[in-house]
This record gives structure tokens, C-alpha cells and sequence, in this order.
């Protein structure tokens, strides 16, 4: 038996409810993804429906609800079957969902085109591509891809981007796509510079502290990072974040690059808050082309200088504005790093920072979201014939 809903504050007004199809646990790095449904959640049902989990059970809906009041749906799959009969048992999971929730009128949020077969048997109102990246460059992507991006770019009634180097791929692709590069919870970050205790895995390294946080990937340098640390090994690189689809064992190690694992949202303000220099070292390849990295505008709001590689939505803006320096190879970035260092405590970096803060006072997730959901019901039809699903088994947290 599933909960009552409890997703929408007592005497706000409901708007339909939003189902979402995310290729990222809830779990993992808080990132876009968590921070606009979160803020969705505070007027609609948010359904946030993870990839499914394979097994020997009967197939089944494991959900639990985040205090934010988004419902995490993680699809148990049995094993064994093809990959096509398995995202078809998805779709009667979800189809089934509707049904039990009598959601007469929602819309379909989609991260991951792949995942486009299980929406088989739903009728959204909307359907809203937020296309964080481009999956199709990272490594390990199926062919399948692309064909299904195209899919959802003839269902989608409007669509997202996660930068402008997408915004301009994808604008030529769809009549109705808009740019929305990462934003950032400006007062979160800015107690990095209200004296935060140092946390204890960083606190004994000595400074200066060049750190970094996110997923370690494909597109993170790793030579970058390897040889300035073998150029100067009185500075000490802070790493942190999960290791994800690359060897550790190809990872840089020296006495001076520490790894400390992945940190929930609320602990980076206390890393941010005893580092020098803030990194963003990305490897210049298909992968990183069209990111935009949420931790930019983060960094700034910590009040740490930032130094990136020439990553096209770091350099505009933060480049142009001279709000990061942006630096390629191992002598530039070296250089800049040096810069960062040498200007702490300077007229010039109180300068910068002050102009970094004007910058930032326009960013939030809050407004962020608002565009969106804005641009959702612009793009909502006048009239929208109600859903109809099968039965679905549903099974509480404690599966």
C-alpha cells in the first residue's frame, strides 16, 4: 500500500505532479539534478525514478521519501531477461505508478534518452528534456544513443540545456530549447568564509591546499594534476569525491595528492573554507566539450580563487570576466596557480571577489527553477486526456 501523499505543503496550490527519469542516483554527488527537484517538490508530487537494480525478485517499484519531499523510485528488475524486455518491465512498473497515485495530470522530466522505452504507456502533459550534458560523449555510452536522443527531441515539448556550448549544439535540434548553466545556493557556500572548523582528514596537511571536489572520471586530468604535483611538492592537492569509471590504480599518487573520498553537499563549505586555490582540472577531450561545471560559480561563492582548463562555459563567463584564470598544460597551469597564491590578501583579490559576489547575487536554483517551471507551462497544451496504467507492486524503504 502505498503512503499518502504527502509531496505538496498543506494550502499551496498544486500544479500536476512531476515524474522523472534520472540516469544519477539521489544519493550521489548533489548536483543539478537534486537541487532543481528539490525546489520542484515544494508545489508538485515529484517522482524521481532511478535506473533499475537487478535481481532474482519479481519486479517491483522500491521507493522512499526524501525530506525535501521528493519520492525516490528505484525499479527492481528481475535478471536475465534482454535489455529491451527489461526496460518494457520498467515501463509497467511506471505505467503502474500512475495508476496507484491517481495521477491524472503530470509531466515526464528526462535526463537520460536511454531510458526513453520505459515511458512506454505514460501520457505526460509535458514532456521537458533537461539535458545536463552530452551523455553520448562519455565514455563507455551505448550507440543506441543518439537514436533515442532524436526521439526525445520529437517528444519533448520543451528543452533544457546545462550550458550554452549545449544550448548551441542542441538549439538546432528542437524550436524550443533554452540555455540554464549551473546556478548555485550562494549563502550554502559562503559560510566558507565564516572561520568553519578545518575537517580532520584535511586538517594536518599543511598549505598551501589546491583542492578539487566532484566525480573523478574520465574528465579529470589526471597527468595535469601529476606532474604540477611533481613540480611543486610543498603544495598539497586535495581531491575529493568517488572514483567513477576509471582504474584507481591509474590515478596519480604521491606524497603530496591526498584522495578523501566523497563528502555530502553540506560538508564542502568546511574543505572550501581551508584551501588556497580551488581547481578545475579537466581534461580537454569529448567528454568535458560541452560541460558546465556546477562547482564554478560554488567556488567563487566560498570566496577561493579558481583556476580551470579552458573549458568553453568556464571561460564564458568566468574567464571573460576575470572571475577564474584559465590555464591548459602543466607550465600554464602552474602559473596560474602561483597567481592565486601570490594575490591572497591583496587589494587586487578583494577586487575580484567583490566583483565575483555582484556576479553571483543574480545566480540561484531558486530562480532557476522558476524559469523553468515557467517555461513548462508555456509549453503545457490547453486540454491533456488523463493517464491510464496496469497494476503495479509497490514495496516500501525497508525492501
Amino acid at each position: 500500500m502505498l503512503p499518502p501523499n504527502q509531496s505538496i505543503r498543506p494550502g499551496v496550490a498544486t500544479t500536476p505532479a512531476l515524474l522523472v527519469l534520472a540516469h544519477l542516483r539521489w544519493d550521489f554527488v548533489f548536483q543539478r539534478p537534486q537541487h532543481l527537484m528539490t525546489r520542484a517538490a515544494r508545489d508538485r508530487a515529484v517522482y524521481y525514478v532511478e535506473e533499475p537494480i537487478f535481481g532474482e525478485r519479481q519486479d517491483h517499484l522500491n521507493y522512499r521519501r526524501e525530506s525535501c519531499g521528493v519520492t525516490v523510485c528505484t525499479p527492481h528488475i528481475q535478471s536475465g531477461h534482454s535489455p529491451a524486455e527489461s526496460q518494457a518491465r520498467t515501463a509497467r512498473l511506471l505505467s503502474g505508478l500512475v495508476e496507484a497515485k491517481g495521477l491524472l495530470d503530470y509531466d515526464l522530466w528526462v535526463y537520460t534518452p536511454m531510458e526513453l522505452p520505459v515511458t512506454a504507456g505514460l501520457s505526460p502533459r509535458v514532456t521537458v528534456y533537461d539535458c545536463m550534458d552530452e551523455l553520448a560523449n562519455f565514455k563507455g555510452a551505448p550507440p543506441e544513443l543518439r537514436r533515442r536522443e532524436s526521439q526525445l527531441f520529437e517528444r519533448a515539448g520543451v528543452v533544457f540545456t546545462g550550458g550554452q556550448r549545449l544550448y548551441e549544439a542542441k538549439s538546432e535540434r528542437h524550436p524550443n530549447v533554452h540555455p540554464f548553466p549551473s546556478s548555485v545556493e550562494v549563502g550554502h557556500f559562503a559560510q566558507a568564509r565564516g572561520g568553519l572548523g578545518d575537517p580532520a582528514d584535511q586538517a594536518t596537511l599543511p598549505r598551501p591546499r589546491l583542492g578539487f571536489y566532484g566525480v573523478i572520471d574520465e574528465r579529470f586530468d589526471t597527468a595535469l594534476i601529476a606532474e604540477v604535483a611533481r613540480r611543486r611538492p610543498e603544495w598539497q592537492f586535495v581531491l575529493v569525491g568517488p572514483v567513477v569509471k576509471i582504474d584507481p590504480a591509474e590515478l596519480p599518487r604521491a606524497a603530496n595528492i591526498h584522495y578523501l573520498g566523497m563528502k555530502g553537499y553540506a560538508e564542502l563549505p568546511a574543505y572550501l573554507a581551508h584551501w588556497d586555490v580551488a581547481l578545475l582540472p579537466f581534461a580537454r577531450n569529448a567528454a568535458t566539450e560541452f560541460i558546465s561545471p556546477t562547482k564554478t560559480p560554488e567556488y567563487l561563492a566560498a570566496g577561493v580563487g579558481v583556476v580551470s582548463t579552458g573549458i568553453c562555459d568556464v571561460i564564458r563567463p568566468y574567464g571573460d570576466l576575470e572571475l577564474a584564470r584559465i590555464a591548459d598544460g602543466p607550465d600554464g597551469f602552474e602559473t596560474a596557480c602561483q597567481a592565486v597564491l601570490d594575490e591572497a590578501g591583496t587589494a587586487a583579490a578583494r577586487l575580484r571577489q567583490e566583483r565575483a559576489d555582484r556576479y553571483l547575487s543574480a545566480l540561484s536554483w531558486d530562480h532557476t527553477w522558476a524559469q523553468m517551471a515557467g517555461l513548462i507551462e508555456d509549453a503545457a497544451p490547453t486540454a491533456h486526456a488523463p493517464a491510464h496504467a496496469s497494476h503495479v507492486l509497490l514495496t516500501g524503504s525497508d525492501d
